[in-house]
């Protein structure tokens, strides 16, 4: 069935694409450590990823693509938070204070909300992934397929990210002392400050 194809061509392109490790996936799996606002973040990610999908699917890739001033923008704008938000969670594993799944520092929901958000539209990757080429890989698609190609995409996306944000309780164990939360934190803090490197390299 041509509909079915065309379906599973953009959910595997869209899930080769999508587990990539990355601030907003490092932001998602903590939110799952700390079962806190998963829900509300994961259908973030998960609808934010199938706005971009669909309007690349839609034509604007090819919009974006004559405009790098404005990829240029994004990729400045998304550096400086980064290394806002990595040296924020380095001062976080700093402190001398127990951290436990429990105790954790916790954030609001507007403010996790916020966070996510920034991870996802201030990083011009995701416009590279989702909308220029996965708008790109589309055209092979006779028309009248385009939109399952597009469903295949969304539905990877909001498969990935529910499988991380809520799988993470699985590892909570790991996570049951204060060394081992201090740990992640070194980690992802490193991480945040390596992708805002990368991405002013870029933009400049």
């Amino acid at each position: 069935m041509p509909f079915m194809i065309s379906f599973l061509s953009g959910f595997a392109l869209s899930a080769s694409l999508i587990v990539a490790i990355g601030a907003q996936n490092l932001f998602v799996l903590r939110q799952g450590l700390k079962n806190e606002h998963v829900g509300p973040v994961v259908l973030f990610c998960g609808f934010s990823d199938a706005v971009l999908i669909i309007a690349g699917v839609g034509g604007m890739g090819a919009l974006l693509g004559a405009l790098p001033q404005v990829a240029k923008g994004f990729t400045l704008a998304g550096a400086g938070f980064l290394f806002w938000y990595g040296v924020r969670t380095l001062r976080q594993a700093m402190r001398t204070e127990s951290m436990t799944v429990a105790k954790g520092a916790s954030v609001s929901l507007p403010k996790a909300l916020a966070s996510v958000a920034a991870f996802t539209w201030l990083n011009p990757h995701v416009y590279l992934d989702t909308v220029l080429l996965m708008g790109t890989a589309s055209t092979a698609q006779p028309l009248p397929l385009r939109p399952f190609f597009a469903a295949g995409a969304t539905s990877a996306s909001f498969l990935w990210f529910g499988a991380l944000g809520y799988g993470a309780r699985f590892l909570q164990p790991l996570f049951a002392t204060p060394k081992s939360w201090k740990i992640m934190d070194l980690v992802i803090g490193c991480m945040m400050l390596f992708l805002a490197i990368l991405l002013l390299r870029q933009g400049l």
